[in-house]
This record gives C-alpha cells, sequence and structure tokens, in this order.
C-alpha cells in the first residue's frame, strides 16, 4: 500500500456518502443534515464517487482525511 497513489477523501466528502449512500437519504435531507444546499451537497458527493471509482478503477490507495484543513 506505502507505493500506491493515494487519493484523499474529504471529512464532508465522507459525510455526504454516509448520508447518501450508506443511510439511504435523498440530496435534500441529506443536505439539511449538513446545513448547506442541495446544489452544494450534490458537488460534494458526486467529488466524492469520482474518487472511490478511481481508486477502483485504477488501483489507487483511498486516503480518507482525519481532520479538517485549517483555513
Amino acid at each position: 500500500m506505502t507505493e500506491l497513489e493515494e487519493v484523499t477523501l474529504s471529512m464532508d466528502e465522507i459525510e455526504a456518502v454516509r448520508l447518501a449512500d450508506y443511510e439511504g437519504l435523498y440530496h435534500q435531507d441529506a443536505a439539511g443534515k449538513m446545513k448547506i444546499s442541495r446544489q452544494t451537497f450534490g458537488r460534494i458527493v458526486g467529488s466524492a464517487r469520482k474518487k472511490m471509482a478511481e481508486c477502483l478503477l485504477k488501483g489507487k490507495a483511498l486516503k480518507i482525511e482525519t481532520q479538517k484543513k485549517e483555513e
């Protein structure tokens, strides 16, 4: 695993996937739980799904961000 290229999922991306795919919530309901717009939720979950697909299809390691980046 140490030689694989990594793709990193942010905490927001993990939460979006959890709400949409694991909990099965509609985007509008999931967005409400995250306190963001439905459009923003859609962009976040779309980005996460694309990253996960890239890892599966190209044999990359999936890394989960463990803390928020400082702004």
